[in-house]
Parts: C-alpha cells; structure tokens; sequence
C-alpha cells in the first residue's frame, strides 16, 4: 500500500500555493484527456495519482456502477494492490461506497475507526497511520444519472484546510461525471450507428441475394444501394466497370426492381456488328421495327456504348432530347416510351475529348454513373462466389468437387483481370480437370499457373454524381487536325472495310484513324467520286 504525505508549500500558510498545485494537477488531467480513444484512462489515473502525491488524498479510487448489475466496483485506483481493488465491490446502500452511490450526496467519515459505515473491505485498520484517518467519498454524476463514486483517505489534521480539498474534490468529481457522460453518449451512439449498419448491411445483403447479386462486401453493396436509389426512376443509368464484374446482371435488375418489369428487356451489344446491320437492328428499317420500337415500354441495354457508330450516336440522342426514333430508309418519327441504360469499359470523357463519342450523348447519358467494382476490390466476397459457383457447376456437371479452406484463400490471393466471369470459368475448367472430390491450394495453383497472360487491370474509372467537364486537345479555334484524304489510297480503305465486313468502328482502328476521321476520308472518296463522274 502507497501512502503519502501532502506536499506542503514552504508557505503553506497562503493559498496561492495550494492553487497553484490544484491548477497543475487539471492541467496534467486535461493534458492526457483522450489519450485512449476517448475512454480517458490515463487522464483518470493521473489525476487519482496527482491527488495522493500533492495533497495526501490516499488510496483515491473511482467506484463505476455495473451495466449488467445494480452493484459497483473500483474500476481506477492508485496506491492499492490487485488484491485490494478486486475486494471493493458494493451494493447499493452497502457501507459509505453505497450509501453515496445510492442517495447520491457526498459523506465525510470523519474517523474510519470510530464510523460505523466504514467497512474496511479494502483497507485494514491495521494498515493505516496511527493519526485519525478521514474517509472523503463523493458521487460522480452529471445530468441526474450517478455513474458512481469518487472517494480518498485524508490524515485528520494536515496543513491544507479541509474545505479546500473537499473543494477539489467537487470539482473532480464534476469532470469525472462530465467525460463518462460524454463516453456513455459516444458509446451508444456507434452502438446505434452499428446496429444501423448491420440492418442496413443486412437489407442490401437481402436485396442483392433477391436479385441474384451474390456478394456482401462494402464496395458491391456500395453499388447495390445505387441501384436501389434509381431502381423505380425512369433515370438514364450508366454502369462503369471492367470486363466480367456483372453490368448486364445489373440492368437487368435495375429493369426488375423498377416499374417496367413485366415490359420488354432488351439488350444490344455495340461491339463486333457491321455498322449497317447494327443501325437497322436498333432503329428499324421498312416494315421491320427495330430494337427500340420493341422495347416500347420497357427497358433497352446497350452495352459497351463507347463502341456505338458516331452516325447512330446521333440517331440516339434524338431519341433521348425528344422521345421518337426514326427507321434508317425513313424520316418518319414514331413515338417510344422506353428507359436507357448503358454500359462501357472505357471512360466516356477520354472518349469525348479524342472526339470518338459525342459530347452531347455523354451528358445525356451520365445521369445516374453506378460503378461495379472490380473482383480484387472486393476479395472478400470470393468465398461467397466460389461456393455459389461450386454448387451450380456441380449439379450441371453431375461432380461432388469440394474446396478447402487453403484452395479458397489460393483464389483470394488472385487478381482476376477478367473479375467475376474469369472466376466463374476458372472454377468450370478446376471441376472438369480434377479426379478426386476434393481440390487443395496446389491443384490451384497449378491451374492458376495456366491462366492466359492478361494485360495489367484498367485503372479504376472515377465516378462522380456529375459527368467530367471534357475539352479537346486542340487549343483555339482551330479545326480537328484531320489526315489529308489521299493519306490512305481509296483501295486501301476499301480493302480495310472488307476485311472487317463494314465495320467502320474496327476498320479505323485498323487504319490508325478515329471513326470520325474514317467517316470524313469516306464522305471525300464519295465527293471525289461524283466529281470525276460529272466529268
């Protein structure tokens, strides 16, 4: 046990001393306050041990009731043995510890050996200073809740007036009441704030399993909730993501979580179509009425739209400023009632500003951008997916293959460049290969090993709830450097669009040109023409 004696000024007889040491003493508390994530453990100790050093306030515990209990117990201390601090527990009304924590009024025993309260549980008499010995407990609350009791030895008779260390005291256990109110409110607000996550987590959890979103990960439920927001909207929807992270999965949810579920869902895919063909099949041609007629009502998905055809870049924003589309052999409008959601791998503001996408559509279509994220982003949601696909693949291929728990974190360890489709392959490839019912870390890794090379993932596309202010590289008023039109022979370019059945998109790729250059040299090749035949 640590007794001391107080600190007496060399004037003890001026109070300005004393005042000085009491302002140190806060200060040294004050200094430490939320050292301890805000729990206030050091500040709490320092101070029960500034008490006993400067002003002989010995053995100063802090009694905190129990929350499971109506019971307290010492919860800091200083100059008390383990022992000693695991005996003081007190019922309410239970010696002058209970009495104060029950009636919440400060008690000043002033003799332990003589008061009839004083219970000696954590203190033998035996141990005491033969001088008369004063027990000082006052509660510690703050807003009419009594969080517990803060209370010292004090020798009778010392140099420093008694009211001055009640004083202190008072003023101590007004701080100590303060910061545990302040700690309980903290508390149980990220108590509430967790259990709202967790609900929150647990309905998107419930929403993305309803609509076949397998995951559980922050950034996919990220995603999930986005598509909550603007599910039963008639926003336009733009889905930003690599290849193989599910962007048809999610329009088609966003088609079955909004109001025209139950109307035609319709998907079309911008990529490896002969321009022509691509146009009639989306705005009709004749009698035949296209992609958009038929989705009257309903939802159209184009995918990878960064690939669209500038010319039917054009047709589509018609439809989106005025709500008709025109057949490509007419001029004709017809009215269509349908909702857009686009997809693309490719960030559309590069696209804008190389003038392969036209700006006007951009801003059109970023109304609502929803960003899947990549697999690697979301590595925890890969044993979720690999026993979702385990169990699918099994019963297609008539297999029993099972996983263990090295082999699973063998596949958290990947990167998965082509994301959630790769998986899915990998794990086909992984049951139709193995002999046995159980496949270790090895015998994935060894498939792993002969996964074809993939260039390095895309970087992150940037989402923002508005699109990306686009310019051009060009400065000034001066037009697109476009290449002379003799810059690739006629033969040339037609050869081109052969090889690539009409695709203009890829036959200007092929030809190191924008679609937009391509365009321009075939509108010259076509004047040229017509002068050289009026000749």
């Amino acid at each position: 046990m640590i007794w001391k004696q107080r600190m007496t000024p060399k004037h003890h007889s001026e109070r300005s001393d004393w005042r000085a040491q009491e302002m140190l003493l806060l200060q040294q508390v004050i200094q430490n306050l939320g050292k301890d994530g805000g729990a206030h453990h050091t500040a709490l100790k320092i101070m029960l041990q500034l008490m006993s050093e400067f002003f002989g306030l010995n053995q100063g515990r802090i009694v905190l009731q129990h929350t499971d209990d109506e019971n307290a117990s010492i919860r800091y201390a200083y100059g008390m043995s383990p022992e000693q601090i695991a005996r003081g527990v007190y019922a309410p009304g239970e010696g002058i510890t209970g009495t104060v924590l029950r009636h919440s009024h400060m008690i000043a025993a002033d003799n332990v050996r003589t008061d009839p309260l004083f219970l000696g549980r954590t203190v033998r008499l035996a141990d005491l200073p033969a001088e008369q010995t004063m027990f000082l407990a006052l509660p510690v609350a703050a807003y009419n809740r009594t969080f517990g009791v803060l209370a010292c030895l004090r020798t009778r008779y010392s140099p420093r007036p008694l009211n001055d260390d009640l004083s202190l005291l008072k003023i101590l256990s007004v701080l100590i009441g303060q910061l545990l109110y302040i700690q309980e409110s903290s508390e149980a607000y990220r108590r509430k704030l967790q259990t709202q996550n967790q609900k929150l987590r647990q309905t998107l959890q419930s929403h993305s399993r309803r609509y076949g979103i397998i995951g559980s990960s922050a950034p996919l439920l990220n995603a999930v909730s986005e598509l909550e927001r603007v599910a039963h909207s008639n926003a336009n929807v733009l889905l930003l993501g690599e290849n193989g992270t599910g962007k048809e999965m999610f329009a088609r949810t966003l088609h079955t979580a909004g109001r025209r579920v139950g109307q035609p869902f319709i998907k079309v895919r911008c990529t490896d179509r002969q321009d022509t063909d691509l146009a009639r099949e989306i705005f009709g041609c004749g009698d035949t009425p296209g992609l958009l007629e038929q989705a009257d009502g309903g939802t159209i998905f184009f995918d990878e739209i960064a690939a669209l055809p500038p010319d039917q870049q054009t047709r589509l924003l018609q439809v989106l400023q005025e709500n008709t589309v025109c057949r490509t052999d007419s001029s004709t409008t017809r009215n269509t009632n349908v909702r857009i959601i686009t997809a693309t791998t490719r960030d559309l503001a590069d696209e804008v500003e190389n003038g392969w996408f036209d700006a006007d559509l951009y801003y059109r279509l970023y109304v609502v951008p929803i960003r899947l994220p990549a697999l690697r982003e979301r590595r925890s949601d890969i044993p979720e997916l690999a026993a979702y696909f385990m169990h699918r693949i099994n019963r297609e291929t008539g297999k029993n293959l099972n996983l263990t728990a090295e082999a699973v974190e063998q596949l958290q360890h990947y990167s998965w460049p082509g994301n959630v489709y790769e998986l899915e392959r990998f794990l086909t490839k992984l049951t139709v290969q193995s002999k046995g019912n159980l496949a270790d870390e090895h015998a994935v890794w060894q498939l792993l090993k002969q996964q074809p090379a993939n260039p390095a993932p895309a970087p992150a596309l940037h989402t923002t709830d508005k699109p990306r202010a686009v310019g051009f590289a060009i400065q000034g008023n001066q037009p697109r450097p476009y290449l002379q039109a003799d810059s690739h022979s006629p033969e040339k370019i037609e050869q081109t669009l052969a090889y690539c059945r009409g695709n203009k998109t890829q036959a200007a790729q092929m030809l190191g040109l924008s679609t937009r250059q391509l365009y321009y040299r075939l509108e010259k090749m076509k004047q040229n023409t017509a002068k050289n035949g009026a000749e």
